[in-house]
């Protein structure tokens, strides 16, 4: 099978945000609210253990009071912002303008940091007329970071949670995605860090291909295997638990049976 189209996750797998303990001091500064590194340092480390922070760690446990929110806090811009705020005011912060400033913050392009291999691999599809798509499970249009690292060229098509109104693993979302660029699921690849988000595209017929989500410095070459992939079956490695791995669609035989 020859791929003609490649879907790609945002977060942890083209992009990856900031780290936490910087997270907060940028706020802290836009704002000028004095507050010493020990204390900073504090703070980000409770941000940390909340959750607070999108693209950052996962939440150490959701509290019994946002628990439904957070179940759907992709489908639109106003659930995202109450989620995650929520989340950030678990936390006792010096300054109560201090929540919003940081859900604010994490949208600016500077919180981002592409992947070492994003542009080379995204540049490489384009030379070799494979359409890209960017799904993504989100509550703000992040186009503006694409643009502002020069990737946005790239990119033939957006399909964002908030957007429509679903999100990842739901099917629907992909299919926006493969929709806008004409081409068949049978023809795709999903590229993504989420097994089960991620993973919901080869319920359409997608290959999917997984990343591990890890800060950039320490996932300098990870998305260029994509590009050996586009001409070749698709096998999965030996291990299925740290390293990445292409699932086959459904029906299509593998070594593990079929996905």
């Amino acid at each position: 099978m020859t791929i003609k189209g490649v879907l790609f996750d945002f977060s942890g797998t083209l992009f990856r945000v900031e780290p936490t303990e910087a997270w907060p001091r940028a706020a802290l500064d836009d704002l000028e609210v004095p507050l010493g590194d020990l204390e900073s340092a504090r703070a980000a480390d409770a941000l940390e253990r909340a959750g607070a922070l999108p693209g950052g760690v996962s939440p150490v446990a959701v509290p019994a009071h946002l628990a439904e929110l957070w179940a759907v806090r992709d489908h639109s811009a106003e659930l995202h912002r109450a989620a995650y705020t929520g989340l950030a005011r678990e936390v006792s912060l010096p300054d109560p303008r201090l929540y919003d400033a940081l859900y604010a913050r994490h949208m600016s392009p500077q919180a981002w940091r592409p992947y070492d291999d994003a542009a080379e691999v995204l540049a490489g599809l384009r030379e070799r007329g494979v359409k890209v798509g960017v799904v993504s499970n989100i509550g703000w249009d992040l186009r503006p970071v694409f643009r502002a690292h020069g990737l946005d060229p790239y990119v033939d098509t957006y399909a964002l949670s908030y957007e429509h109104g679903v999100q990842k693993p739901d099917p629907r979302l992909f299919a926006v995605a493969l929709e806008s660029l004409g081409t068949d699921p049978r023809d795709a690849l999903m590229v993504g860090d989420d097994r089960r988000a991620d993973g919901g595209a080869a319920d359409l017929g997608c290959a999917v291909h997984f990343v591990d989500h890890l800060p950039a410095d320490r996932r300098p070459a990870a998305l260029r295997p994509v590009l050996g992939l586009l001409d070749e079956p698709h096998e999965p490695p030996v291990s299925r638990q740290h390293s990445p791995a292409v699932l086959p669609a459904p029906g299509r035989p593998g070594p593990y049976g079929t996905a």
